[in-house]
């Protein structure tokens, strides 16, 4: 019986012990949580707590870890929106403020009589483009942040998209004439019910239409319009002097502009804006292009099922 209690007492002990060295080990891992939430807390979202499999806390370890990490990334993604934000009040700043500066300084000149006969309706005339380049501007400005608001909605309709891209279509052919670029458009006479919504379809062609006009210093395009299974096929094909490999990457990144010399025409937005409304209508736009190769814009819209 004495032995038994002699047993049983140092195996006590032995837990006692143990329990108190585990309780120690554990009591110091809190104090190590405790100091990397304080790290995270003063802006130091790369710490890390480290954990044992088996240990009492390593669930909640893992936890916070992954909380951490999770917030790590919604800092970076905000330091992200905030610098592009800066960049797009950058560009809105002067992008605006040119050209109107111009126009003004035209419209000036006609109001104050410097200029009479001839050179007066020619000021007046560049004043008028200037103003609808203006206008363009602020309408791109204006579909961005539509498309970015929590506001936004998109009503899609089964349309007849043949027709429709026909129509649009028309009323760029004065402007391709008028730019010297030679044109090929070939869409089907059968009917093409496509799910999409009609402004953000209008929006999307007028962007990559004005994309070769303005950028590609292409003379001849070629408009495609297709239909393959349970999709539409748009493609606009351009000989231009194409898109390198590393511009390809961020093409349809906002404020993006491969021709940094020429940056002063456009937004930087108008291709950003045609991909998301391709995808917000549950289609894709992508392109294919090479230096020196032209460049190929295809959108695919699902068909009416």
């Amino acid at each position: 019986m004495e032995i038994l209690i002699i047993v049983l007492t140092f195996v006590t002990m032995l837990v006692i012990i143990y329990a108190v060295l585990i309780l120690h080990r554990e009591r110091q891992q809190i104090g190590e949580i405790a100091k990397a939430l304080l790290d995270v807390r003063n802006g130091n979202g790369n710490r890390r707590i480290l954990a044992y499999p088996g240990q009492l806390l390593s669930p909640l370890v893992y936890e916070i870890n992954d909380i951490i990490r999770a917030y790590e990334d919604k800092i970076a993604v905000f330091q992200q929106t905030d610098e592009m934000n800066k960049q797009l009040m950058t560009s809105l700043s002067h992008d605006v403020r040119t050209p109107l500066t111009t126009l003004i300084g035209y419209l000036d000149a006609v109001h104050k009589g410097s200029v009479t006969g001839s050179e007066r309706e020619e000021y007046i005339e560049i004043s008028r483009h200037k103003a609808y380049d203006l206008k363009g501007y602020i309408d791109v400005l204006f579909d961005w942040f539509k498309l970015n608001s929590d506001e936004f909605a998109m009503e899609i309709q089964s349309v007849e998209a043949a027709e429709l891209t026909r129509n649009i279509l028309i009323d760029w052919i004065p402007l391709l004439e008028e730019q010297g670029i030679e044109y090929s458009i070939e869409i089907p006479d059968q009917a093409v019910t496509v799910n999409l919504n009609q402004d953000s379809y209008l929006r999307i062609i007028n962007n990559l239409l004005q994309n070769v006009i303005t950028h590609s210093m292409a003379d001849r395009i070629d408009v495609l319009f297709t239909k393959h299974e349970d999709v539409m096929r748009l493609s606009v094909e351009d000989n231009g002097i194409g898109i390198g490999k590393e511009e390809l990457k961020h093409i349809f990144s906002r404020l993006y502009k491969c021709d940094k010399s020429r940056s002063n025409k456009s937004s930087g937005l108008g291709l950003s804006i045609a991909y998301q409304l391709a995808e917000k209508m549950g289609g894709q736009l992508c392109v294919e292009s090479g230096l020196g190769k032209g460049a190929t814009f295809i959108l695919t819209l699902p068909l009416l099922k």
